[in-house]
């Protein structure tokens, strides 16, 4: 099981998981709220659209594309930091899947319009918690950190040291690698890390879902091997 650190208080921890990983119960929801901050689900108008786009074939075979060109980032980073490489995969696949039109345009970027960036779609805040943007940066810092997260492979890491922040922060051992098929405890921490990133409540549920994905389950795990030699 994973390991936890020592609470301050009892009331500071949320409890053990119960039923569905992805079911929180009001006093989880109440500690995460209270820790981190949370949305709410989406509207059902806006799940409906988000099922509606994952049916899209082009578009999903355009996600993968962009998906195998950011494996290597994302495989070392997740072994650096220790961190699930699938849920990286989930996260992304998502967050390419659905992203905005533009948004990847320098000039959109630096005019402030999307508060999110990148791949893995973050904002300066994830910058500042990992004490590379100052709590109150200069006009010329937020260009740079802005920079920072349309870069797709700096974007990543940004992802993954995120995951790893958020993981020490609910207690888990950073040196352990959280896996949904290992036990309920860390399907459960998966979730929330998930739920964390997004801080809508039907996420999760998706994130987990394309962790078990089998063509981003290849595409992540498969190896190309060079053709054999026709000589003998």
């Amino acid at each position: 099981m994973a390991e936890r650190s020592t609470p301050a208080t009892a009331s500071d921890q949320p409890r053990e998981p119960y039923g569905q990983p992805t079911d929180f119960s009001a006093e989880e929801l109440a500690f995460l709220q209270r820790r981190f901050g949370v949305h709410g689900p989406q509207t059902p108008l806006a799940q409906l659209f988000t099922r509606g786009v994952d049916q899209l074939e082009p578009l999903r075979l355009n996600t993968l594309q962009r998906l195998q060109e950011l494996k290597p980032v994302i495989l070392l980073e997740a072994n650096r930091q220790h961190v699930n490489p699938m849920l990286i995969a989930g996260i992304l696949y998502d967050e390419i899947q659905h992203s905005k039109p533009g948004e990847d345009l320098p000039f959109v970027a630096h005019s402030g319009l999307f508060s999110t960036l990148g791949p893995a779609q973050l904002g300066l805040s994830e910058l500042m918690h990992q004490g590379r943007l100052p709590r109150n940066p200069t006009d010329a810092q937020i260009a740079k950190a802005r920079e920072t997260l349309l870069d797709p492979a700096s974007n990543v890491q940004l992802l993954v040291g995120k995951m790893a922040r958020l993981k020490a922060e609910l207690g888990f051992d950073e040196e352990r690698m959280l896996m949904a098929s290992r036990s309920a405890i860390d399907a459960k921490a998966i979730a929330t890390l998930a739920y964390l990133h997004n801080g809508k409540l039907d996420y999760p549920a998706r994130i987990l879902r394309y962790m078990q994905d089998p063509a981003l389950h290849g595409l992540i795990y498969s190896t190309q091997r060079a053709p054999e030699s026709g000589v003998i």
